[in-house]
Order: C-alpha cells, then sequence, then structure tokens
C-alpha cells in the first residue's frame, strides 16, 4: 500500500487519523523527526488543543523549517484543526507564539454571550459551489474548537484560497481552506464519518487537488449545528469475568431476583459500531468497574479504545479511573498519563467523575483559588478544554423554602413526597453511592473555571426511569455556565430528546438503555428528530 507521512507531536488522538487513513488504502508512517519531514511524499499535521502549546511544540522539536519546505516544495500537505490554525500568522489564544504565515490574518474567539463555547458537534462546510476535497453541501462534519478565523466574503479567495465555511451562532467561521498543494479542515475528518473518509481519500488519491476549485453542481447546504445523539455504554466485569456493556437502575447495574447477576446487554465493540452505523454521533464509554488488580498498561478498556476505533469514525469518550494513582509495580502515575494512554488507544476525550467533585470542594475551600495540580487542569493544558468532560451525578434533596439551605435551589413543578416545592441538586461521588455537601452549580462552575470543555449531566432521580430528562436540572446547569451541557438519564423514547431539545438549551442528549435493550435504534431517535424540524446528521453508509 501507499505510504503518507502523519506528524505526531503528541497531538492527542491520532490513532483515529491512521485507522481513517489506513481505511482509505494507505500506510502509515510516523514523523520522529525533522529529517524524516524531508522523505515525506505526504505529509499531515493532527492538532488538537492550544495554539500556542502546538506552535512550542513544533518549533521546540525543529519541525517548522522542515514543514515549510515540505510545503514550498509543491508536496501534498494536510492539516486538522489547530494544524488549520498554524497557517495563519497568529491567535488571540496565544498572541505571542507566531504561526507559519502561510496565510494572512489572525485567529479569534467565538463570542460566548448567546451560545456554549467551544463549538462542539456536527456542523457544515459549505463550499459555495465550488469542488474542495469532495465536501459535500449535504453532509456534515465534527468540529471541537473555540477560536477560529472570521470568514470575509472574498478575503481568502483574493490570496488564491478555496473557501468553505460554517456557521454558529450567528458567526460565519472557515471551515477548510486549500491551495495548490496544501489543504487544511478546521473539522476532523477522521471524526466526521463516511463525510470526513471522503475527504482525506480525495486527499491521499490527489483527486481532490485536481478539481479544486471547479464550479460544481447539487443539492442546497444543509443547515448548521445538529442537534447530537450520544450513545452510551457502561462497561464493566459481570461475575463470569467477562467485560459487558451493562445498565443501572437509578445506579444499581444487577438483575432483580435471587441470583441478582450484572445485566449482560452485549459486548462492548460490537456495540459501538452498531450504533455508529445507526448514526450516534459520539460513542461513550464509561467504565465502571475499577481493575484495581490489572497493570495500567493492560487496562481492558484500553484495547476496547483501540478495537472501536478501526471501525467507528466518530468522537469516542472514556471515563472511569482517570485520576492519579499507582500502578502494580509500584510506580506512581499521574491522571495526564492514564488521559494519555486512552488518547494514544483511540480516545478523543476523557470523562472525570468523582475526582472533579473533590477537586471542585478543594477550589471552594480555598478561596477559588487553582494551582495546576488538578487533573482536569492538567489534561486541558495538555490537550485543550474540548479534551476533558465532566461527568456530574446529582440527586434533588427537597426543601420548604429557599432559606432552608445555603445551597442553590429551584422552585420545581414536581414536589417532593411531603409537599415541599423547592430542591437543589446534591453531588454525589462513587457511582452515587456517597453524597456530598456541593451542589450541581457549585460544581459546573468549579470545573468550568478549571478548564473542562463539557458537562455530561447524569440524573440519580431519573436514572433507568424512561421518564424522560429532567429538564429543569438541565437549564439550571445551563444558566450557571458558558460551556456546552449533554443531558443524560431518563430518555424511555424518542420523544424525550424532541422534548429536550426543544425546552432546554442542551447542547446534545445521551442514551443508553433504550438503544440497548433496542426499544428504539439511534435512527428512529433522529428521523423523529428529522420530522419535527429539527437538524440531524444522518449515517451516510460505507466509503
Amino acid at each position: 500500500m501507499p505510504t503518507v507521512h502523519l506528524l505526531d507531536y503528541v497531538a492527542g488522538n491520532v490513532r483515529s487519523l491512521a485507522n481513517a487513513i489506513e481505511k482509505c488504502g494507505y500506510t502509515v508512517d510516523f514523523v520522529r523527526s525533522p529529517e524524516d519531514v524531508s522523505r515525506a511524499e505526504k505529509l499531515i499535521l493532527p492538532g488538537v488543543g492550544h495554539f500556542g502549546h502546538c506552535m512550542s511544540q513544533l518549533a521546540g522539536a525543529g519541525y517548522l523549517p522542515a514543514v515549510r519546505a515540505h510545503i514550498d516544495a509543491g508536496k501534498p500537505f494536510m492539516a486538522i484543526c489547530v494544524g488549520l490554525q498554524a497557517l495563519f500568522e497568529g491567535s488571540v489564544e496565544d498572541p505571542a507564539a507566531p504561526g507559519l504565515g502561510l496565510i494572512k490574518g489572525k485567529l479569534d474567539r467565538f463570542s460566548d454571550t448567546q451560545k456554549s463555547v467551544p463549538h462542539i458537534g456536527w456542523n457544515s462546510a459549505n463550499t459555495h459551489g465550488k469542488s474542495l476535497y469532495d465536501l459535500r453541501p449535504e453532509s456534515k462534519y465534527y468540529y471541537v474548537h473555540s477560536y477560529k478565523y472570521p470568514y470575509k466574503e472574498g478575503e481568502l479567495e483574493e490570496q488564491g484560497w478555496t473557501v468553505a465555511t460554517g456557521t454558529y451562532g450567528g458567526e460565519v467561521f472557515v471551515g477548510a481552506v486549500a491551495k495548490n498543494n496544501v489543504l487544511a479542515t478546521q473539522f476532523h475528518p477522521e471524526k466526521s464519518g463516511v463525510a470526513g473518509l471522503r475527504v482525506i481519500k480525495a486527499f491521499l488519491t490527489d483527486g481532490g487537488a485536481k478539481t479544486l476549485g471547479q464550479e460544481i453542481t447539487g443539492p442546497a447546504p444543509t443547515g448548521g449545528l445538529t442537534s447530537r445523539i450520544i450513545a452510551c455504554l457502561d462497561v464493566r466485569t459481570n461475575d463470569q469475568g467477562d467485560l459487558v456493556v451493562t445498565k443501572g437502575d437509578q445506579y444499581d447495574v444487577r438483575e432483580k431476583g435471587s441470583d441478582g447477576n450484572v445485566r449482560n446487554l452485549g459486548k462492548p465493540v460490537e456495540l459501538a459500531k452498531k450504533y455508529y452505523e445507526q448514526g450516534a454521533d459520539e460513542v461513550t464509554f464509561l467504565n465502571i468497574t475499577s481493575f484495581r488488580d490489572c497493570p495500567l498498561a493492560d487496562l481492558p478498556m484500553l484495547e476496547i479504545l483501540r478495537r472501536t476505533s478501526e471501525t467507528v469514525f466518530v468522537p469516542l469518550t472514556i471515563g472511569g479511573g482517570i485520576r492519579d494513582t499507582v500502578d502494580t509495580d509500584g510506580t506512581k502515575v499521574s491522571a495526564l498519563e492514564i488521559a494519555t494512554m486512552y488518547f494514544k488507544s483511540g480516545a478523543d476525550k476523557v470523562s472525570i467523575g468523582s475526582d472533579a467533585v473533590l477537586a471542585a470542594e478543594e477550589y471552594y475551600a480555598v478561596g477559588k483559588k487553582l494551582f495546576g495540580n488538578t487533573a482536569i487542569e492538567q489534561i486541558s493544558k495538555a490537550y485543550g478544554n474540548q479534551a476533558v468532560v465532566v461527568s456530574v451525578d446529582p440527586k434533588r434533596v427537597y426543601v420548604p423554602k429557599t432559606d432552608a439551605t445555603r445551597h442553590n435551589t429551584i422552585r420545581t413543578r414536581f414536589p417532593g413526597p411531603k409537599g415541599d416545592e423547592y430542591c437543589w441538586y446534591a453531588c454525589t461521588i462513587k457511582g452515587g453511592r456517597e453524597t456530598r455537601d456541593i451542589d450541581v452549580v457549585e460544581l459546573v462552575q468549579a470545573v468550568e473555571a478549571m478548564g473542562a470543555g463539557e458537562i455530561l449531566l447524569n440524573c440519580i432521580d431519573k436514572d433507568g426511569t424512561n421518564s424522560g430528562f429532567d429538564l429543569e436540572l438541565i437549564e439550571l446547569v445551563k444558566s450557571s455556565i458558558l460551556i456546552p451541557v449533554i443531558a443524560s438519564s431518563g430518555a424511555g423514547n424518542p420523544g424525550h430528546f424532541e422534548e429536550v431539545f426543544d425546552k432546554t438549551r442542551a447542547d446534545a442528549a445521551l442514551g443508553a438503555g433504550i438503544f440497548h435493550r433496542e426499544e428504539y435504534t439511534v435512527k428512529q431517535v433522529k428521523d423523529y428528530l428529522a420530522e419535527k424540524g429539527f437538524e440531524v446528521r444522518q449515517f451516510e453508509g460505507e466509503l
């Protein structure tokens, strides 16, 4: 098979990009030194995280002159996400860090006055009737970024670039650019399903370069950001030692009855692939087994990620056990090192649960000060805040009036068993088994300050009930922070997904048991939402 060189400068999940390249029929050769760049015919620069961190890593390792020489020589070059941003002169994310300057202009940040930032999810890449590496108006592509280059009609085109644009909350930004031998995408093609694989293939085969900028006709572009549907798989070992997907009823994963076995709803890798092919926009694995006696390098979840990322080309999140720990041989291992292992195995995001609650308690205890030592801070600094999800497990505590507690209360439409009309949401740890004296508003505001990029908002009261999401909880959290919120717990039918997107500002909605028990498929939920007028992404079949 022909070879493409991939420049891995610790840019997060490059395994999925390598898998996508191999899916397109090419072999990946990893660049380990600037000298390797000179031997590359086709070069891909991936990127996640902080603009300044990316540029300093490339500069410190001596890659920048080699990359520039590759481009100047007319050899095919592709840049992804922060890789695209690196082609500009600079970014307000780190004004002191110069970019490559291949494109005139500097990036700015999305406004967060009326929308969540980062921009996370599936959006369009509108080429305005020009051919650009098989980008299609009816397709959606996966974006995850806080900084962007604002599109001004004709500006980049006058520099010779063909441009695709996206729109988020009224702001039009550059989604992809191409010129001569260079292609750059703000979205992640390796995480954009078949639509993204087509872009990669058009680059690898040179087909995209040959038709670049030609006038094309086709369907009108679809709308903007979609309503994201996420499939969640709770993974643990059963009593026979097999790794299975299970589902709790208010966090109890054992069957009712005399045997009390762990509910076995299927195998993780096979289920993840099934949900991907049904159109799931993301797949989340929550590891609810500790694997205490297993060396970290042999964690079963690492193998699940590796195998899943070979066939599932949408974002993968992994949660469970991402904390400072000690390996079986006595070696101390940081949360950042464990996260790095997951990223290298195919994860795009890590989810932190109980440790986030404890870190938030410490944050308030010292007067809302940050010292850079929490798992959230360390991982977000290295990989960007979009790589860190905080999973929250709150439950209702009813009170007769607002001054009965110091916590953030709401007046609820669903009074408690004693008729109390107010409640606050207490955060829990250890899988809901231990309640802490910190409320959900305090928690999400603390982790946002630490650098979390997204909240996975569960609800113990709703878990396994099939009665719909806790809309009051979701709106309470959305009104308290600026980062995206994923609604979780309680989905029992497609109407519940419509309800959460219609009546709250949730950025995404997650389903588990509804899909595992095959009551509804992901496709059925999406078809229902589309009928109700919501923008959704559909699975596009095989490459």
